[in-house]
């Protein structure tokens, strides 16, 4: 198998060299014999210019190796990502984010976190399409990890459609200053999409990156 890697490695180098450079060492070897049996027995050609041609050329394919090796192992390391991101599929996760996946039914936790103490703090919640549904007044409250727990229901009291909503939190300090609160994507993991250069977990309608993710309950 460690050949046939290697074979294949070496084919494909030798291949992005000709086509960059209109030869590969192959060709450039079969040149320099050519030009050692024609060449005019009083005229010889310099012989350290050719080799130092054929060193140059070594070095150049030594450079196609390196980038060959390291998009190797760039590939498995995306790989390697693409499986821990299916791993998370059924999982609890919490991750840097301010989305929220409403089933049509069931609360969800809207959670965020206050650097410190506020005197007045509030939610407003928005639907896909950036419109806010719903503002709640939290009042004051501790620095620290809070939770809001979302009955899927506008101002007028209205059931909402399932679907991704986005939340913000808009607090101050006792001393009137604005707090800058951070807000979480919270949910169980559902399937994972790969097609991106960055694997996104799905929760629902909503989704996060592999990257974002903070936290994960068994």
């Amino acid at each position: 198998m460690v050949s046939t890697v290697t074979a294949t490695d070496a084919t494909a180098t030798a291949a992005a060299m000709k086509k960059s450079l209109g030869m590969n060492k192959d060709d450039f070897m079969k040149l320099f014999i050519a030009q050692l049996q024609y060449q005019d027995p009083l005229k010889p050609q310099d012989p350290s210019a050719m080799l130092d041609q054929l060193s140059q050329l070594s070095l150049v394919e030594q450079s196609y190796n390196s980038n060959t090796s390291l998009n190797n192992l760039l590939t498995a390391q995306n790989n390697s990502i693409s499986l821990t991101a299916v791993s998370f599929i059924g999982k609890d996760v919490k991750a840097h984010g301010n989305s929220a996946q409403f089933d049509g039914s069931s609360s969800t936790s809207l959670e965020y976190s206050l650097p410190l103490s506020a005197s007045s703090s509030q939610i407003t919640i928005a639907d896909a399409a950036g419109k806010t549904v719903r503002t709640a007044a939290l009042g004051s409250s501790g620095a620290g990890d809070k939770a809001f727990s979302w009955d899927g229901r506008d101002n007028s009291g209205a059931l909402l459609p399932a679907g991704a909503y986005t939340f913000a939190i808009t607090a101050t300090a006792a001393d009137g200053s604005a707090l800058s609160a951070s807000t979480y994507t919270t949910g169980r993991i559902d399937g994972v999409d790969l097609s991106g250069s960055t694997p996104q977990l799905t929760i629902g309608a909503t989704s996060v990156a592999l990257s974002d993710v903070i936290s994960m309950g068994v």
